[in-house]
């Protein structure tokens, strides 16, 4: 409702607008942000009881919202919607100078846009800066995606703990039981949950 506001809407983010808070971040005219302000997007997520077909109306209902919120993204940045998608998928975190670069934002508070004007402004001094040379400050922009950081380091730590295959001197094969589960199926199961505790 906010883009539909006839006047002109600034949003001004100071600390962090991450997830919703993004998206309401979309619906301004001028998005600004504080030079140690971070914005975060990620997909959609909700919890979901029932069988089959609950489920699928989960996922459904999450694709939808999705698309709705990669909407909001499009029209502020301009961004291509696969591009939006893999960074949602990637759940992003970036700070103000990565922000403005990607379109989310359009420029960073600076310390004299907060100050309030109360002085008549004296003649130039030599020692004030010009507002290109304030833009000459090099951008160290910075984009973070949890999840590549944690594949990266599961993927070192496999690598690295990773035990050596033996070789293994054929054995005289054991008929398989058709019923009951063996032991080493139990364990290999019993492993693979231990992942997700």
């Amino acid at each position: 409702m906010l883009t539909q506001y006839k006047g002109n809407v600034t949003v001004k983010i100071d600390g962090i607008a991450a997830s919703a808070a993004s998206v309401i971040a979309m619906a301004g005219n001028t998005v600004l942000m504080s030079p140690v302000s971070m914005m975060m997007i990620h997909n959609p997520a909700t919890v979901a009881f029932g069988d089959h077909a609950e489920m699928q109306k989960a996922i459904d209902m999450l694709a939808e919202v999705k698309e709705s919120i990669i909407n909001a993204y499009v029209i502020k940045t301009g961004l291509t919607r696969a591009k939006l998608s893999h960074l949602m998928d990637a759940e992003t975190w970036m700070d103000a100078n990565k922000a403005v670069e990607l379109g989310f934002a359009d420029d960073i508070i600076t310390r004299a846009e907060t100050k309030p004007n109360t002085e008549e402004p004296d003649e130039e001094d030599e020692d004030e800066s010009t507002e290109e040379e304030e833009k000459k400050v090099p951008n160290n922009s910075m984009l973070f995606s949890r999840k590549a950081v944690n594949n990266a380091l599961m993927n070192k730590l496999e690598k690295h703990y990773s035990k050596p295959k033996q070789t293994v001197t054929k054995q005289a094969e054991i008929p398989a039981k058709t019923n009951g589960t063996s032991a080493s199926e139990i364990k290999e199961r019993l492993n693979f949950m231990k992942k997700f505790i």
